[in-house]
């Protein structure tokens, strides 16, 4: 006979508020206690396990869904971007939509499915959007395409997953956590000239050369960096030993720059984001339109020059001349929302 599955206590946490991730099991599970997640959304927070989709009404003026369509979901994520999509292209439209995260993955297509969007209307592919090119094969040219090129808040508060600083976890950074190598364990194989190079071309970091130095110094002595704290000491000791010391913010924002050079060198993000927009134009019908909401220079620069080749050489009709940006009510109500871009394209 098949053993029951143990019960388990949630985790207690002292005081009157929960404070770690873990602990937060009522905005954990959104749908059993949707009035106090409300209450945090109206805060302009964002609650533990959730991510608030960005620049929705504006994606959706220029997209211009309708019902019948067949589009692609580049970056499926908490699915906050999909829903509405869905919504407006039933009844008789198809959604296609990729992802690499294992972990929330399964989570959304059954947060989507309880919603009623099964498999009759939309098709999730586990897999890199690079691969856009394998989603035209299955399902012809599409009406639309939408990319929304940010980690998912999900990621971010987890602390298991090592991306933010704030903190402690392992130092992971992977967007799919069961392919490919660590931040921890890049660290112990790269030398000084690269890591420079990854801080310089990946997120512009200023102390690159001095940090690089610091971090490949210390393992060969033997340190460890196999977390976010030790990888945030470091740097904030190597900022505070400078002749010049930052202030508190400037060092902040070093690890964050940090941080994430480290998570788009491990996942090749900008290679797989050059891929992607190279298959573009075989992707769309004539007239489709495409629209990718960035949040870092390196993307927005890729984009905004792929876009204009394409808008030279008379493959898109139209593009945006420059980037529509987050209204100051969706910033103050979401910081996260700050330092998005969309741009968007017409095939000619």
């Amino acid at each position: 006979m098949d053993e029951q599955p143990k019960h388990t206590r949630r985790i207690r946490y002292s005081g009157t508020h929960p404070k770690t991730f873990k602990e937060k099991y009522k905005e954990l599970n959104p749908e059993q206690y949707a009035e106090e997640v409300e209450k945090i959304l109206q805060q302009g927070k964002t609650p533990a396990g959730m991510h608030r989709s960005i620049c929705v009404q504006e994606i959706l003026d220029f997209l211009q869904v309708q019902p019948g369509q067949v589009g692609l979901d580049a970056t499926l994520g908490y699915g906050g971007h999909t829903l509405e999509l869905l919504k407006c292209l039933t009844p008789g439209g198809h959604l296609f939509a990729t992802d690499v995260d294992s972990i929330e993955l399964p989570k959304t297509i059954e947060r989507l499915k309880n919603l009623g969007y099964g498999e009759e209307v939309l098709s999730v592919r586990k897999m890199n959007f690079a691969g856009i090119d394998q989603i035209v094969a299955e399902a012809g040219q599409l009406d639309f395409v939408l990319a929304d090129l940010g980690v998912s808040s999900m990621q971010i508060d987890n602390p298991d997953r090592g991306f933010s600083f704030k903190i402690e976890g392992p130092l992971d950074l992977r967007l799919n956590p069961y392919a490919g190598k660590t931040a921890a364990a890049y660290l112990k194989t790269v030398d000084v000239e690269e890591l420079t190079d990854v801080f310089i071309a990946n997120a512009d970091e200023p102390h690159a050369a001095a940090i690089a130095n610091a971090i490949t110094t210390a393992i060969k002595k033997g340190f460890l960096i196999n977390t976010t704290t030790q990888l945030k000491n470091i740097i904030t000791t190597t900022l505070t030993a400078l002749p010049k010391r930052p202030s508190n913010d400037e060092i902040k924002k070093t690890c964050q720059r940090c941080f994430q050079a480290l998570r788009i060198e491990i996942n090749d993000e900008f290679t797989v984001l050059d891929k992607f927009l190279s298959r573009l134009p075989d992707a769309l019908k004539p007239g489709g339109r495409v629209a990718i909401l960035s949040f870092h220079s390196g993307e927005d620069r890729r984009i905004k020059k792929a876009f204009q080749a394409y808008y030279r050489d008379g493959i898109f009709s139209e593009i945006a001349l420059e980037p529509i940006r987050p209204s100051a009510q969706e910033c103050n109500s979401n910081s996260r929302a700050k330092s998005a871009k969309l741009r968007w394209g017409v095939m000619g």
